[in-house]
């Protein structure tokens, strides 16, 4: 039997690199789309990809470009896509409103619109996540929870699930949602809360920084390992019928607790090193994220086995050696 043919958006990204770890290990042939600029810069936009870069297929296109979309599905031909990429970064989307909408909404708009018409029999998983239920009328979050997204990242992926849901009805592709609740691991983006804090401690340890801006301490989240989402969303894909599905640990820790673990790992109290800036607060707060993957569970057979005090250290331990310190010193 021909191996199966998998795309991936977003491939370079933490979920991205983890997922073609997966697939690669399945016997899958893995596509991936990439930023023209990271082909040229390899070292710096692929190094999550490092250990699998040999065995990847990459094609330079842009989600803004229905044209590039076209000419790389038609190339390729896929039997599974993984529509990871999007300009995730919620604190961003504040910012810069106009380009999220447009990168999120229309990226989804267009590779949906390229695969009903190339590739019909292609199974499609779009990445939602739980910033879509943002001030969550109940707690925890399932899969009927109703939306009410509190920026304009989640707006936008209100948006590409809606989308991906009237491809399913409306065309009878198979599209499936995984409304993923906020996965970490050593591989997250500087930008994201959790890899700010434990490059902070990494570099307070090593004596190249004496403090860590921080905002809301109090904010909670439902934090799993990516390596572990990843197989949600394969396993979706692997289902006889498409469906939607929340994916998260059913526990919640506020970023307080998060700091305080980080720096307990270096010897450190945190409160000596933390600096409050209300500038780093969003202007509309979701306070506490918390997700039941029963379906999950029930239907995919999906279960999480790293706790949060494992996924912290392992995060710690990372950024340590990173800044050459030993283990020891992040322990």
């Amino acid at each position: 039997m021909a191996e199966k043919r998998a795309l991936i958006t977003g491939i370079t990204g933490q979920d991205g690199s983890y997922l073609s770890e997966l697939l690669l290990s399945k016997g899958y042939e893995v596509h991936g789309i990439v930023r023209r600029v990271a082909l040229e810069d390899p070292a710096n936009r692929l190094s999550r990809l490092e250990a699998v870069r040999s065995r990847l297929k990459l094609h330079a296109a842009s989600l803004e470009s229905y044209a590039s979309l076209h000419q790389v599905v038609e190339k390729v031909r896929p039997d599974e896509c993984y529509h990871l990429a999007a300009q995730s970064f919620v604190s961003y989307s504040f910012d810069d409103e106009f380009s999220t909408l447009q990168t999120n909404i229309n990226g989804t708009h267009y590779l949906l619109a390229v695969l009903k018409n190339l590739a019909p029999d292609c199974r499609f998983y779009f990445a939602g996540s739980s910033e879509m239920f943002g001030k969550a009328d109940e707690v925890p979050q399932t899969e009927s929870t109703r939306f009410h997204p509190r920026s304009t990242y989640g707006i936008s992926k209100v948006a590409g699930f809606d989308l991906t849901r009237n491809y399913r009805e409306a065309y009878h592709l198979h599209a499936s949602g995984g409304i993923l609740f906020n996965h970490e691991s050593p591989r997250r983006g500087f930008e994201f809360v959790t890899r700010k804090i434990t490059a902070g401690v990494a570099r307070i340890v090593a004596g190249t920084a004496g403090e860590l801006r921080l905002g809301n301490l109090d904010a909670k989240r439902d934090w799993g390992h990516a390596r572990e989402y990843v197989e949600a969303m394969w396993s979706m894909l692997q289902q006889p019928a498409p469906d939607d599905y929340v994916v998260a640990t059913g526990e919640t820790h506020s970023v307080r607790e998060f700091v305080e673990l980080a720096f307990r790992y270096a010897g450190l109290d945190y409160r000596k090193y933390v600096a409050i800036d209300e500038d780093l607060y969003r202007p509309s707060e979701v306070t506490i994220l918390q997700g039941d993957a029963s379906k999950a569970r029930r239907v995919l057979g999906w279960t999480h086995s790293v706790r949060f005090a494992e996924l912290v250290r392992e995060m710690v331990v990372n950024d340590c050696r990173a800044q050459g310190l030993g283990d020891f010193q992040c322990s």
